[in-house]
């Protein structure tokens, strides 16, 4: 029986409730665990904060000055400049004058994955939630059984987490994703990715299979994240067929795709794997072929710094932490033991670094007259090859465990090969881990620019 004026809920008062504070802290920690280096969430919370805490009014106004600050901010511009790069990279162009207004894209109406390990699993996986139809093989059956349990547990996982669940992926219909080890399966798709492990023979060994099996029109793909594709190529028939696909791992989660042109890569095949790099829902960029291409060709400076460091007095925990505070989500000590430290060494092996083939009389700490740190060798003479191995730069709960936790070990190990080698140990701040780290990525960076290996700097970044 009451007259019914206008109620503003703004001039309500804010409810008390009687563990808040408790509860805010309890946010505060999380939020800062997951956006570590982030501006915007903390102030989020703060606006949310001051919501509960304060009359209506009072929250606004707070709330605006956040915004303000957020607004002018360096992140908000390296945010809004990562926006707009990753639109222009759309729009690649060759040193030999090919580009992305000129080329058009083959339709891809059936792939295939070869090669089952890490990487073909989730290239796999990324594929069929793409909707594209595809035959994964293996060598032998008991590979290709173990590839197949462990792409049917991701894409279970990957379903879940999709509206429509498991019937929206229909991967256990053979027409949608067939196992085999018959190469001759092959022969109506339209791109084959290859994903073998970093070997030179054999990935040349399976690039000639595939010239004799495949139809003439179709794409060959290989997911190398170092190995000239020129070299590759010439085991074919077909060399303005073959480029780079190189997805980072794990490969159905990144959204980075490299796609890397050979001397005879055609238009049409690098507009097809940019129309692929899309379908998958990736950033793909167009790069030119060099060891270790962008990607990696940066990394090589950035870790070896960090390396070097550890031999001056830091340790992998402090570098790791200084770089993710910064903003990096992984720091370059936990990336190795994720990757797999056997990865690098492998490759260091085949480049003569070190190893077997390395020349007697050749100093410890040089290579080519220039640094050189075995330190990442050494470990791997152990056998510690990262979460893998249950050891690496870190100790883990066990082999394949995600917990890094500090090894007393390794610490150790490191004073006695700076006394080996007669290094005076000094203390290392943030601020110099930070600058050889990331100054060393950046000048990476501009020698590539220079030549002419990526065509601007947005791809870069």
């Amino acid at each position: 029986g009451q007259p019914l004026g206008p109620r503003r809920l703004s001039l309500k008062q804010v409810p008390k409730l009687p563990n808040m504070e408790a509860f805010l802290e309890e946010a505060l920690v999380k939020v800062k665990r997951q956006a570590r280096g982030c501006l915007a969430p903390e102030l989020c919370f703060q606006a949310v904060r001051a919501a509960a805490e304060s009359p209506f009014a009072a929250g606004v106004r707070r709330e605006r000055e956040l915004f303000q600050v957020l607004l002018s901010s360096g992140q908000a511009q390296a945010l809004q400049y990562a926006f707009f790069a990753e639109r222009a990279v759309r729009r690649w162009a060759t040193p030999s004058g090919a580009c992305w207004s000129s080329a058009a894209p083959q339709p891809v109406r059936r792939a295939a994955v070869i090669g089952l390990g890490t990487m073909g699993r989730g290239i796999v996986t990324s594929l069929v939630k793409a909707n594209i139809p595809l035959v994964a093989l293996e060598q032998d059956l008991e590979n290709l059984n173990k590839g197949r349990k462990a792409v049917m547990l991701l894409l279970e996982r990957e379903a879940m987490k999709m509206e429509g669940g498991a019937q929206t992926l229909d991967f256990h219909n053979p027409a949608r994703l067939q196992f085999t080890v018959d190469f001759d399966a092959l022969h109506d798709v339209d791109l084959v990715i290859e994903a073998v492990f970093e070997n030179m023979a054999l990935k040349k060994e399976i690039f000639h299979k595939l010239s004799k099996i495949c139809k003439p029109g179709a794409l060959l793909c290989t997911n190398t994240s170092a190995l000239n594709i020129d070299e590759i190529a010439s085991a074919t028939n077909r060399p303005q067929q073959v480029i780079g696909t190189h997805f980072f791992s794990p490969a159905h989660v990144m959204r980075l795709l490299e796609i890397i042109y050979g001397r005879h890569t055609s238009p049409t095949a690098i507009a097809t794997a940019m129309q692929l790099a899309k379908a998958l829902k990736k950033v793909g960029v167009v790069v030119g072929n060099c060891f270790g291409f962008v990607g990696n060709r940066m990394m090589f400076p950035y870790v070896q710094q960090a390396v070097f460091l550890l031999e001056e007095g830091s340790r992998p925990e402090t570098v790791d932490q200084v770089l993710e505070d910064f903003g990096f989500k992984i720091g370059p000590f936990r990336m190795s033991d994720l990757a797999g430290l056997d990865v690098g060494w492998r490759s260091r092996k085949d480049q003569g670094l070190t190893g077997p083939s390395l020349p007697a009389g050749t100093p410890a700490r040089q290579r080519h007259g220039q640094r050189y740190s075995p330190l990442p060798d050494l470990l791997c003479e152990q056998g510690r090859f990262g979460q893998k191995t249950a050891r690496g730069w870190y100790l883990y709960e066990r082999a394949g465990g995600r917990r890094a936790t500090p090894d007393p070990w390794l610490h150790n190990f490191l004073s006695q090969y700076r006394d080996a080698h007669g290094i005076q140990t000094r203390f290392i701040d943030q601020e110099e881990i930070l600058e050889r780290c990331l100054f060393s990525l950046i000048n990476e960076g501009f020698a590539i620019l220079a030549e002419g290996i990526a065509s601007g700097p947005e791809h870069l970044d």
